[in-house]
């Protein structure tokens, strides 16, 4: 970690040795992985875990170690979304007390989780397996890449428990990636779509077979961490800002992200690389 990130750090994580306490964590190399790690339930999500993530992702924008982010789930499963029992339960008890309040803090802190995992600059990949429903899909959504298998299950099954399927950003960004009309379907039935169907939507990069899903996610985090990732990382900004933006301000955007990107000594490497014939070795800066 660089002396400039240290000194912007926030909270001062060093994820070297980062040992959080509601997933798993593993860094190897550039490529760092969170498994969430509650198999006997199929990995659901708690208060406490949705906001270490939150906090990880928000943290992870000061860190130049880390070049690629791989989310997973132990045990044959993804996340089963927020647990009935420590969140669902807990939920109820705050709309029976009309605490709207309590509401509202806890639907804006879980979109904070969206919000922090679309604004660190480390590309997101996603392998999931079995069951990838309510805040998993989202999780799975908000990720950069998705790798998954024909046995798993993605649901956005908000509408089952009678809300809406505008959750975390499901209405902006799920369109985006397989189109309003198939969105708006899983949004208002609540269905599960299998990896076949996930994969032909455009929501799956890539179906694997199980046991090689985490070794071809994990392959294809390497292959990004390798290459230029300051150049990854302004790619990741343009797509998410420019959702927002006409042709022409999109246009003069990536002119002056590239132009930014031309300074940097990846390119000049790359330049080099093939004056020489040889391929080149990035570094990310």
């Amino acid at each position: 970690m660089s002396q400039t990130s240290q000194r912007f750090r926030g909270n001062g994580v060093d994820f070297k040795t980062f040992a959080p306490e509601h997933f798993l964590w593993q860094l190897d190399g550039k490529v760092a992985t969170i498994t969430l790690n509650r198999p006997e339930r199929k990995n659901p999500l708690t208060f406490e875990s949705y906001a270490e993530l939150r906090d990880t992702f928000r943290d992870l924008t000061y860190c130049d170690q880390v070049k690629v982010v791989v989310v997973t789930g132990a045990g044959g499963n993804f996340c089963s979304g927020g647990d009935v029992h420590e969140i669902i339960g807990p939920l109820v008890a705050m709309q029976r007390a009309d605490d709207m309040p309590g509401l509202l803090e806890f639907t804006r802190m879980t979109g904070d989780l969206v919000k922090a995992m679309r604004a660190c600059p480390q590309t997101i990949v996603c392998a999931l397996d079995g069951v990838c429903a309510g805040a998993g899909a989202i999780i799975a959504m908000a990720s950069d890449l998705r790798y998954g298998t024909a046995q798993s299950k993605v649901a956005f099954l908000f509408v089952r428990v009678g809300l809406a399927g505008a959750d975390m950003g499901a209405c902006n960004i799920l369109p985006r990636i397989i189109g309003a009309g198939r969105a708006a379907e899983l949004l208002y039935t609540g269905r599960s779509m299998d990896g076949a169907e996930a994969e032909r939507w455009g929501f799956f990069n890539k179906l694997c077979e199980p046991q090689q899903l985490l070794a071809e996610t994990m392959a294809l985090a390497r292959s990004i961490a390798a290459g230029p990732t300051f150049a990854h990382a302004m790619t990741k900004r343009c797509l998410h800002q420019e959702w927002s933006m006409g042709i022409d301000e999109a246009i003069e955007a990536e002119a002056q992200a590239q132009a930014i990107c031309m300074q940097t000594k990846d390119y000049e490497r790359a330049y080099d690389a093939f004056v020489a014939k040889k391929r080149p070795v990035f570094e990310g800066d």
